[in-house]
């Protein structure tokens, strides 16, 4: 009996260790084959981290080295709400919420808040809140050490040691800070619309949620992908504690930092020009106003701007108007400055010299059913003389002569209706309709500025053609592309886009351009006492609707010093000047205090000894610039 009870007790204990064993193997089994490639990812996912390495976005130099766009860090202040109860929350918001001047209680409800509720019902603890983004480094110096010296109103000495560390997980750990890289102007809002401006924004980066700037307009969102650089990562393992285990590391790529853009603009000039500009602006008070200085060899923007203005460190606080480029996003009916490109069309085609004589018809002239005006009756003017008074008659009976295709080859020969390739966005071509779509007016139109919109960036470019002898240039705003160290990477040359006139069509032209600075010609507030100027007015009525609208125009000056060996091509257009709306009276002046100051800094050599030459006297163009425009000047 005792031996059958001993057999069964054996029998029992057998079965039991089978089952165990049984039950062991199937684990075993269960965790080595089964759910082997689950439980191997997520050990991998405990121990195995990915880090990203943000690069460094490149800076914006001028063509002197002065640093126009660069970038820092701010920070992103977050918050563990885990780590404190309501009593620290309170506290804390209360410490912080002057230094991140947010509401005490607003601040409180983000750090009391614990907990949330997923759309499967699952309840998971918050451990992460952004608190706010953009905070400078130092007053993210001054929220540490607040912190770090809080007091929660109670004697923590005499609590237990769990209950101390809760305390100082706190001070340490409830508030902690990620960078946060921003794009910094120095120079506030020079060349903004050059420049234009990036923002900060969150990028999903191989599941990893990093802050990268990208440019949103101007120069910074055109050479994004060469401002930006390539991220780098490392791939490798972290022990319990989340230390790395360095010999476990299995890829450690540097981050590539973004290139420097060296631009064509000269911040010097580009302040002499912005600060011509806003004289301009308070005293004539247009609607807007811009500027533009190229050199005409090169084709080199050595400044751009347009009034108004914004900052770029805060876009947001400007309209959307104040954001646009007028010079390549607007068009114009440019008036009398289009002049150049009939007169040196056909003087380029022999149809006619500059001592070549037409009839002015004292002011009026009918054709193809229209009547044409001049600003003044004149009679008999020679080519050059219609370019010194810029008659609206003279130049349509150039046009005339030239016809419809020979004139509209030169349209587009000259680069209007197709665009300059500025790498800038929002250029648009312009208005040049085909020569199918002309009414029988059209051909007189056009060589007095009427019938076609340009840009303020084409007219230039086109005036910069003559002063380079009839060569027209590619406009060019990047100089070179550098490495952090100041290496070249890629070295940007002039192009020159094609051949407009001759050379010999060119020097004519610019004889008969030299003549509007004078006494004689609608632009002697131009004139510079030191430099030979060439240069054209224009004085456009505005269209509305379709229709000319008396009172408001468009008020230009473009020329160029010295005439006869360029080297700075400068345009001043006014929307809507009030005070004078003549190119000549109100837009020639800014041309001549922009132009004297940069011949100054740019050490150009002057071409005139005698600076009391009776044909530069403004005095005698006082009494023609009251009488009506007649869109002529």
């Amino acid at each position: 009996m005792a031996k059958k009870l001993q057999f069964r007790k054996l029998l029992m204990l057998g079965l039991v260790l089978v089952a165990a064993f049984s039950g062991l193997g199937y684990r075993l089994v269960d965790l080595q084959y089964l759910r082997h490639d689950e439980l191997s990812a997520r050990a991998e996912s405990n121990t195995r981290r990915e880090f990203v390495f943000e690069p460094r976005r490149g800076d914006i130099l001028d063509a002197r080295g002065n640093v126009l766009a660069t970038s820092a860090f701010a920070k992103t202040v977050c918050a563990d709400p885990a780590l404190m109860d309501d009593h620290q929350a309170d506290v804390v918001a209360r410490a912080l919420a002057p230094l991140l001047q947010m509401d005490d209680r607003a601040l409180y409800q983000r750090l009391a808040t614990r907990t949330r509720v997923t759309e499967k019902g699952a309840t998971n603890l918050i451990q992460y809140v952004r608190i706010k983004q953009r905070v400078p480094m130092e007053t993210w110096g001054k929220i540490e050490g607040v912190m770090t010296n809080l007091s929660f109103g109670v004697d923590e000495k005499k609590l237990k040691k769990t209950e101390q560390a809760d305390y100082r997980a706190v001070r340490q750990k409830a508030i902690f800070s990620e960078n946060y890289p921003i794009r910094v102007y120095p120079d506030q809002s020079l060349a903004a619309h050059v420049l234009g401006f990036a923002q900060t924004e969150d990028m999903d980066i191989n599941s990893n949620t990093v802050s990268e700037i990208v440019g949103v307009d101007g120069i910074e969102k055109t050479m994004n992908s060469k401002l930006a650089g390539v991220p780098g990562w490392r791939l490798t393992e972290t022990d319990r504690r989340g230390r790395e285990l360095v010999a476990m590391r299995d890829q450690d790529l540097e981050a590539c930092d973004g290139l420097n853009v060296v631009l064509t603009i000269d911040s010097v000039l580009q302040n002499i020009m912005e600060t011509a500009l806003a004289g301009a602006m308070k005293e004539h008070t247009p609607i807007s106003i811009t500027g533009v200085a190229v050199r005409p060899k090169t084709g080199e923007i050595l400044a751009m701007a347009t009034l108004p203005n914004f900052n770029p460190n805060n876009p947001g606080a400007s309209s959307a108007d104040a954001r646009r480029n007028r010079v390549i996003t607007d068009v114009i009916e440019p008036g009398s400055t289009f002049k150049i490109v009939v007169i040196s069309g056909a003087l380029n085609d022999h149809l006619v010299t500059l001592n070549d004589m037409f009839d002015c018809e004292h002011g009026h002239f009918a054709f193809a059913g229209r009547v044409l005006h001049d600003h003044e009756p004149f009679g008999d003017l020679s080519v050059e003389q219609i370019i010194t008074k810029s008659s609206n008659i003279g130049a349509a009976k150039v046009g005339i002569r030239m016809g419809e295709d020979r004139l509209y080859e030169y349209i587009r020969n000259f680069g209007f209706g197709s665009r300059t390739g500025l790498p800038l966005p929002g250029e648009v071509f312009g208005i040049a309709r085909p020569v199918k779509d002309w009414s029988k007016v059209t051909v007189a139109q056009i060589p007095m500025g009427q019938g076609i919109a340009v840009t303020r960036l084409q007219i230039t470019m086109a005036m910069a053609a003559i002063a380079n002898g009839g060569v027209l240039m590619r406009p060019m705003l990047v100089k070179r592309l550098e490495d952090e160290n100041g290496n070249v990477v890629v070295r940007y040359a002039p192009q020159a886009v094609r051949r407009v006139i001759s050379e010999e069509a060119a020097k004519e032209t610019v004889e008969a351009l030299k003549t509007v600075v004078t006494s004689d010609g609608t632009a002697a507030k131009a004139a510079l006492p030191n430099y030979t100027v060439a240069g054209k007015t224009g004085t456009a009525q505005k269209v509305v609707n379709g229709e000319y609208v008396h009172g408001k125009y468009v008020a230009s000056f473009i020329g160029f010093f010295p005439a006869d060996d360029p080297q700075l091509c400068i345009s001043i257009i006014l929307d809507e000047p009030k005070e004078g709306y003549y190119g000549g009276q109100v837009a020639g002046p800014v041309f001549k205090e922009i132009a004297e100051r940069a011949a100054n800094y740019l050490n150009i050599r002057p071409d005139i000894q005698d600076d009391n030459r009776p044909d530069v006297l403004a005095e005698a163009t006082d009494n023609r610039q009251t009488r009506a425009p007649g869109r002529g000047q």
